[in-house]
């Protein structure tokens, strides 16, 4: 893979601080606003980067370039993934997808039409404590309660409070808890249970955009809710209750670390397959395999999760009455 990467926030430091060690992966640009062009100095430096570019046509149009990363803020990423995607290149485009549903199908047509990777970058679905626990989920029998908590007060939200627009906080931009935060949630349960049958969204809102709420999804045979906050915080967890046992996990969805397999009458089973430190390895390894091994099945399955992914977050925004930008 030779990646060129677009923004410079902190998902994407979070990125160049591991990249390094999937030696199939090179480092092969940076594209920021031109304002940030210190910052890219810095960063290719640092980091070793070929080249740096203040004009993101400039990048795409370079040989040397074959996949994208698109670490900007959520409202951007449809329009910077699909001129990627119209360029002939691989994408790999942070979570969430995209603002809209519409904007995510747009998006899989034109890759599947030109036969490139397009995948997002959602690290519990290739983290190995998640693939042992979806192994393990039948040994819990008929499974009846899930729930799963993701709260983190953000360090943005006194400033919203106070008035100030902030990205995280901006309906705009795409931003707030169910999109920043409870998006890791849904995608463990989609993975692990596929769509729901019903979806609600009752959320804390605040001019105009969710700082926290309970997404409740009814799979018929058993109920789930998925917490979501930035604006408190609480010990993260996530429990999946059977009538044979259950699955207890006392991190955060987007980690998951290690879980505790209890099944009736018997001693608890502590489960922690992982092996990196960076939640962000096993994703990235992943998507150096499926584009060297043109893997479009697997490209193919993995979009098809990240749809009913996002007809859970359409179908929550509707029930919150909650509106972004790209929806007008």
């Amino acid at each position: 893979m030779k990646l060129g990467i677009v923004g410079a926030g902190m998902i994407v430091r979070d990125l160049l601080s591991f990249i390094h060690e999937i030696p199939a992966i090179t480092l092969r640009a940076i594209c920021s606003r031109p304002s940030h062009l210190e910052q890219l100095l810095s960063l290719q430096e640092q980091y070793g980067i070929a080249r740096i570019y203040s004009e993101y046509s400039d990048m795409i149009a370079n040989d040397e370039v074959d996949t994208i990363y698109v670490g900007l803020p959520n409202h951007l990423h449809y329009a910077y993934a699909k001129e990627a995607l119209l360029s002939g290149k691989h994408v790999i485009c942070e979570k969430p997808f995209t603002s809209t549903l519409q904007e995510f199908l747009e998006l899989k047509e034109i890759a599947q039409q030109k036969q490139l990777v397009l995948v997002e970058a959602i690290t519990n679905q290739y983290l190995k404590n998640y693939l042992s626990m979806k192994e393990k989920l039948p040994k819990l029998g008929d499974i009846k309660i899930v729930e799963c908590n993701y709260s983190q007060y953000s360090s943005r939200y006194a400033a919203f409070q106070a008035g100030e627009v902030l990205p995280a906080f901006n309906p705009e931009m795409s931003g707030g808890a169910l999109m920043d935060i409870n998006l890791y949630n849904i995608h463990l349960v989609v993975g692990l249970f596929g769509s729901p049958k019903k979806v609600e969204y009752w959320a804390n809102m605040e001019r105009g955009i969710d700082t926290s709420g309970m997404l409740l999804l009814d799979y018929g045979e058993f109920k789930c809710v998925c917490i979501g906050s930035k604006d408190s915080t609480a010990p993260n967890a996530m429990n999946i209750q059977g009538n044979k046992g259950y699955i207890q996990m006392t991190s955060s969805t987007n980690k998951c670390e290690s879980f505790n397999l209890a099944l009736h009458k018997e001693t608890p089973i502590r489960v922690d397959d992982k092996d990196h430190p960076h939640r962000m390895y096993d994703e990235f390894v992943e998507f150096e395999r499926m584009i060297r091994e043109q893997d479009l099945g697997k490209v193919t399955a993995m979009l098809e999760h990240s749809e009913k992914v996002m007809e859970v977050i359409e179908l929550a925004k509707q029930s919150a009455n909650l509106v972004f930008g790209p929806d007008l």
